[in-house]
């Protein structure tokens, strides 16, 4: 007999559910226009307008997305892959411009050196980013950056996917905590290591939590219909990458293939080249490179992605978040009312 780990008989009739595996039933609303819905919230002092955060990876994050994405009322984080002389230098060269910037650091090695140079710098977000959050590593590192900034930084950290790891984060210092666990459009975890959990399926374990740290959904997010079941199921931010990645914004060159079509790399931070580029050796490959279709400039996706925030917002006759989650109604689709949900004229 296969048991869980309490003792007690495994029930896979217990199913986690994705975010194609739902809906939001439509409520009564007397929303007649789009700029009646808030969907913004705070992140310890800092107003967010637009519930999303850049994802800190190596295609995705530098100083153009930040201040880009915060002109839009997000929010930009840094990535780490980098020495702590260019992280500074990015964090500097945008002080005057943007009143939030954000800073990923990791676990070990100069993590607290670092997360000094970045504060220093300008920094008031860190956020403590690595794969597997639940861990020891991460409990000393959350408690000595507490311990040498107190309230003055606002710190996120993640990943986890159960109520355990995310109360666990909270009670370690953490005033938000990333939720996904091998979500990821280029992440490889699940099929690498056998463990995960569907990211909407955790964002409702989590939201359960009697804890105040902010929940970050952070992976398997395809379009602004994701985002606001993310936000009804209990999140409070998302967190994006490939939806902004192949911008005007993203780090890396343009190029063209044969046929004129135009591209930027898109790659996982654990990926054989992503690793190999920031450390010189590989280690667990939890992550693919590949590139992503050009996409133009990063305020196009944002404004639609925000418009469609507001609607799904007024679908449920919601004027802001705490409306959205108290009113708001999964129901459960089967594998035809997916297709029937997607723009089938195509197939």
């Amino acid at each position: 007999m296969i048991i869980n780990s309490d003792g007690s008989p495994l029930n896979f009739n217990n199913k986690s559910v994705c975010f194609d595996d739902v809906l939001l039933e439509p409520q009564y609303s007397d929303i007649r226009s789009r700029s009646e819905v808030d969907i913004g919230g705070n992140l310890s002092r800092h107003r967010l307008g637009l519930p999303i955060l850049s994802s800190p990876m190596d295609t995705v994050t530098e100083e153009t997305m930040c201040r880009t994405i915060r002109t839009h009322g997000g929010l930009g984080i840094l990535h780490r892959y980098n020495s702590i002389d260019d992280q500074q230098r990015m964090i500097e060269s945008m002080y005057n411009d943007v009143d939030a910037i954000g800073a990923a650091v990791g676990v070990t090695g100069d993590y607290l050196l670092r997360a000094q140079a970045v504060v220093a710098s300008g920094a008031s977000v860190l956020c403590v980013d690595i794969a597997h959050g639940h861990h020891a590593l991460m409990e000393h590192a959350l408690k000595s950056i507490k311990d040498r900034f107190g309230d003055t930084v606002c710190v996120i950290a993640g990943n986890v996917a159960t109520l355990k790891g995310f109360n666990d984060l909270s009670d370690w210092g953490a005033d938000a905590v990333k939720i996904g666990i091998g979500g990821g459009s280029i992440c490889s975890t699940r099929i690498q290591t056998g463990h995960g959990m569907p990211t909407l399926q955790s964002i409702m374990e989590c939201s359960k939590s009697d804890r105040s740290a902010k929940l970050i959904a952070d992976g398997g997010i395809k379009n602004s219909g994701d985002i606001v079941k993310a936000l009804a199921a209990g999140a409070d931010f998302v967190m994006l990458g490939s939806l902004l990645a192949g911008t005007d914004e993203s780090p890396g060159e343009l190029f063209e293939d044969i046929t004129g079509k135009k591209y930027k790399a898109y790659r996982g931070m654990a990926s054989r080249e992503a690793q190999m580029d920031w450390r010189g050796t590989v280690s667990s490959l939890e992550g693919v490179a590949t590139t992503i279709p050009y996409k133009g400039s990063v305020s196009t996706s944002l404004k639609d992605l925000e418009k469609g925030i507001r609607s799904g917002f007024s679908y449920s006759g919601a004027r802001n978040l705490a409306e959205l989650q108290a009113r708001c109604r999964f129901l459960e689709q089967t594998s035809a009312g997916q297709v029937e949900s997607s723009t089938h004229i195509l197939r």
